[in-house]
């Protein structure tokens, strides 16, 4: 009998927000996969070491994707790193890709969900926490009220023309553009502040967009709110 694909949001950055399902889903897998070069550069895995037990016993699957927006070179790893769950999922054995937050959002591990979904295999999804949210909870506000609307937006891309529409703008992936974003937000007049590495020990905020650095971590969510005064 196959092995079943699980793609498991393990949340933002602090173990205890895991759910009790991405939990019990890590545990009963014996194979563990990571959109790392080792699991000692994944984050999600290290999240998951802070609540999993005897996570280290487990065999993992270091597959690396490049940061590129070069199609061909994507599918490329994508096939590749379908090629090894399949050979595990062939042996029957589970396997429970961890990705951070949640694995519907901007996420590698959909790509390589839908190939083995395409060849045959049975593969599920294991929702976690978005980051947008725990950043939302952390800034103690709400992300939108009443009728208000609320925009994922993807930052690597051109964000002006989605910043003009109404309610609730939340910027994704801002790093490597920070300095273009930060910008942008100023000459709009726009209202934004930022969680740098949410629910992990190395924790910054950032109550506007003066205070945020021109160079932070990868993993930094701005929250764009129309004014309620």
């Amino acid at each position: 009998m196959r092995g079943i694909l699980y793609g498991v949001g393990v949340g933002p950055g602090d173990p205890k927000l895991m759910t009790i399902l991405a939990v019990e889903t890590i545990t009963a897998c014996p194979v563990l996969a990571v959109p790392a070069d080792g699991k000692d550069r994944a984050v999600s895995y290290k999240i998951a070491a802070g609540i999993v037990k005897d996570i280290d016993k487990k065999e993992c699957l270091n597959l690396v994707t490049p940061m590129t927006k070069d199609k061909a070179v994507l599918e490329s790893a994508y096939e590749k790193a379908a090629d090894q769950i399949a050979e595990k999922l062939e042996e029957g054995k589970s396997v429970a890709y961890l990705t951070l937050g949640d694995p519907t959002i901007y996420c590698t591990y959909i790509y390589i969900h839908r190939l083995l979904k395409e060849r045959g295999y049975q593969a599920e999804i294991i929702n976690g926490v978005p980051s947008f949210c725990a950043v939302s909870a952390g800034l103690s506000d709400s992300l939108v009220d009443r009728s208000e609307q609320l925009h994922v937006i993807p930052s690597t891309y051109d964000i002006e023309e989605a910043l003009a529409l109404p309610g609730t703008k939340v910027l994704m992936k801002a790093a490597s553009k920070m300095p273009e974003v930060k910008r942008i937000l100023r000459e709009k007049g726009l209202r934004g502040t930022m969680i740098e590495n949410c629910g992990m020990e190395n924790e910054k905020r950032y109550a506007s967009v003066d205070e945020i650095p021109e160079h932070p971590s990868y993993y930094s969510v701005i929250v764009v709110k129309e004014s309620h005064d």
